[in-house]
């Protein structure tokens, strides 16, 4: 009979199982084997098991598995895919969990397979039968990148659970706000010609300056009217990432494409802001003859807040010792909470390590981590009542 491996050695599984996702196809990788990997995990422990594909997605993969029975249960989330990385700025393997300096080393230990680890490992030192609802451990595909997993999830998949704790690297601070992000691009389209005559063209450089001008008052007047002192950053976020216009300093230029990134606050509607600032350029655009095209380079994460009094803030708050804190960085957040699963953002490592070279987790985020998930597993799934 094989012994049931040891944290150290799920966590040097995980890590030397490569699951990058990537916008770049040839740098994107599928998630199955991780989540073989975790349902072995699952199964031996008493799990219940499904893994379900991601529509339109191939070879990309959801894992959730349930133990105990009823509903209003516990979900402990983490995603299974990692950045791609730079090998020849680590100095330690990226695939082999590496122990030094008082930390482990490796691609995913900070952000984010070490938290699937860690609950797998607090789940084992309870008994189901004591259970009064299920805890829920779900891992999720492509939060790097699309964020489809945690898309393809609905109230059906998720209909034991009623709280959720997303593992992201906060150093074990509770995260109930978040903002959200999108990320066009705008294309402005004239007419080149000989540089000698502005005549013989429509400068869609010009035109795009003038659209800049627009957006900068655009993003003065959403920023007077929104803040949130939660926030390092109180106001919502404009910013002008990538232009290109043109070819030649001889010719008019035909072309020119910008691209920004909004990051709206809670509370801020994405598909709104996403009209609002599209009916300024197209309004720009037609003055001056020029036509205009969007493409949504990112469809968007919605602002994430979960109530201050929700019963999972105010235990992550009671049971980290640090009261509620609001981050610029997106989650899968706002997907549990549509579907009704008060979520709040915890777990260990820091955010200043993730998509960094020689990522790592402290040894010493490892005791507190599994103390506050056994507790929050007593809260909420051996108690009557939540």
């Amino acid at each position: 009979m094989s012994t049931f491996p040891n944290l150290p050695e799920l966590l040097k599984a995980l890590i030397a199982t490569p699951s990058v996702s990537s916008t770049t196809a040839a740098l994107d990788m599928s998630n199955r084997p991780v989540i073989d990997l975790l349902a072995g995990w699952l199964e031996d422990s008493g799990f219940d098991v499904q893994i379900l594909p991601i529509e339109n997605s191939a070879n990309k993969f959801n894992l959730i598995a349930t133990l105990g029975r009823g509903t209003g249960g516990l979900i402990l989330s983490g995603h299974t895919d990692t950045v791609p990385f730079d090998e020849h700025r680590w100095q330690q393997d990226p695939f082999r969990l590496n122990e030094a300096n008082n930390r482990y080393y490796g691609l995913g230990t900070a952000d984010m397979k070490s938290f699937l680890g860690l609950a797998i490992e607090a789940a084992r030192s309870f008994d189901a039968s004591t259970f009064h609802h299920p805890l829920i451990i779900l891992a999720t595909a492509d939060e790097e990148t699309t964020m489809s997993g945690a898309a393809a999830l609905s109230a059906q998949d998720l209909q034991h659970g009623r709280f959720a704790v997303i593992g992201e690297p906060t150093g074990l601070r509770p995260i109930s706000q978040h903002k959200g992000i999108l990320m066009e691009s705008i294309k402005l389209i004239g007419r080149s010609g000989h540089s000698s005559d502005p005549a013989y063209g429509n400068n869609a450089l010009e035109g795009m300056h003038e659209v800049i001008g627009q957006l900068l008052e655009y993003r003065r007047s959403i920023q007077q009217k929104h803040h949130n002192p939660a926030f390092a950053v109180p106001t919502p976020t404009l910013n002008f990432g990538h232009i290109h216009g043109g070819d030649n300093p001889n010719r008019i230029c035909g072309e020119c494409e910008l691209q920004i990134d909004l990051r709206p606050l809670p509370g801020m509607d994405l598909a709104k802001l996403r009209t609002d600032f599209r009916e300024i350029v197209t309004a720009t655009a037609k003055a001056r003859n020029l036509q205009c095209e969007f493409t949504q380079l990112f469809s968007g994460i919605d602002a994430m807040q979960t109530s201050a009094t929700s019963p999972i803030v105010a235990a992550a708050e009671a049971m980290t010792g640090f009261g509620q804190e609001a981050v610029a960085f997106g989650t899968e957040g706002p997907y549990f909470n549509q579907l009704g699963i008060d979520t709040v953002i915890l777990g260990p490592g820091n955010i200043a390590q993730a998509h960094q070279p020689d990522e790592y987790l402290a040894l010493d985020q490892i005791k507190p981590s599994l103390s506050i998930l056994k507790r929050l597993i007593r809260k909420f799934c051996l108690q009557n009542s939540n």
